[in-house]
C-alpha cells in the first residue's frame, strides 16, 4: 500500500514523512497514525488498518484491522471498501462471508478503484458469492486491465489464450501476459516465462521464474515447483529445486 496515495496532507505530517518514519521509528509512525484515525482521519485509518493486518509496527490484530477499514469504507475511502472485502473474502478478522465480500468489492470497483474491478472480476469468474459470469468477469478484467492493473493482464492474457468469451488469439494473450511481469505480477512473469521457455529462450525464462520467487506466495510457488518437475530443460527442473529449497520443503 502506497502511503503517498493514502495520507491526506491535512494532517499537517506529509506522506514522505510517514514512510520515512515507518522506516526509521515504526513504533512511532504507528502511533501518528493511530492518533490522525481517532481523530477521524479515514486515509490514516485505511494505512493504520494495513499495519494492523500485516503486524507491521504494531502486533497483529485483523479484528482491529478490519474494524479500521469498516470506518475508511463508511467514509467513502474506495480502498478501505476494497480491504473490507478483502478480510470477508478471506476471513481475516471475521468469519468467512463471500456474498458480503462480493457487495464490498463491486461497491469499491463502481468507484473505479483497478484492485476492486480485479477483485470483483475473481469473484465472477469463479462463482464466488455470486453467480457465476466469465463473460462479466472478461470485461471486468479488461476495464482493470485497460487502467495498467497487471495482474488483470494475466488472468486477460488467459481468455486470449483459451478462446474464452473471445475468440483465441496467442499473440494477444502473450503481450499481455509480457506486460504483466514487466508490470512486476508474479503470475505475469510466471505466464511470460512460459511464453518464452516455448520459444526456446530458457535463460530468459529463467531469470523471470526467479523474479516470480521473490513475490509469489507459498501455495503459487509449491504448484509451480510440481509444474516445473514436468519441464523438459534440466535448468528449468533446477528452479523447482530453488523454489522448495526456499520454501524449506
Amino acid at each position: 500500500m502506497n502511503l503517498e496515495s493514502l495520507v491526506q496532507p491535512s494532517q499537517r505530517l506529509s506522506p514522505a514523512a510517514i514512510g520515512a518514519l515507518l522506516e526509521s521509528d515504526p513504533a512511532a509512525a504507528a502511533q501518528t497514525l493511530w492518533r490522525a484515525a481517532c481523530d477521524g482521519n479515514a486515509y490514516a485509518q485505511l494505512v493504520l488498518g494495513q499495519l494492523l493486518l500485516d503486524g507491521k509496527a504494531v502486533e497483529r490484530n485483523p479484528r482491529e484491522a478490519l474494524r479500521w477499514f469498516r470506518s475508511a469504507a463508511d467514509a467513502g475511502v474506495p480502498m478501505g471498501m476494497n480491504m473490507v472485502g478483502r478480510c470477508l473474502e478471506n476471513g481475516w478478522g471475521a468469519a468467512v462471508n463471500l456474498e458480503e465480500a462480493a457487495l464490498w468489492y463491486r461497491r469499491a470497483a463502481d468507484l473505479d478503484l483497478d484492485w476492486a474491478i480485479y477483485n470483483h472480476a475473481h469473484m465472477l469468474a469463479n462463482g464466488r458469492g455470486m453467480a457465476r459470469d466469465r463473460a462479466q468477469a472478461f470485461l471486468w478484467f479488461k476495464r482493470a486491465a485497460d487502467m495498467g492493473h497487471a495482474r488483470s493482464m494475466n488472468f486477460l492474457g488467459q481468455y486470449y489464450e483459451n478462446g474464452w468469451e473471445v475468440p483465441a488469439d496467442r499473440a494477444m494473450a502473450f503481450e499481455l501476459y509480457r506486460r504483466s511481469a514487466e508490470g512486476g505480477d508474479f503470475r505475469g512473469q510466471c505466464s511470460y516465462a512460459s511464453v518464452l521457455a516455448e520459444a526456446g529462450h530458457i535463460d530468459e525464462a529463467a531469470a523471470l521464474l526467479r523474479q516470480a520467487m521473490r513475490s509469489a506466495t507459498p501455495p503459487y510457488l509449491e504448484q509451480l515447483a510440481k509444474k516445473l518437475d514436468a519441464a523438459t530443460h534440466p535448468s528449468l527442473r533446477g528452479i523447482a529445486l530453488e523454489i522448495r529449497a526456499q520454501l524449506g520443503a
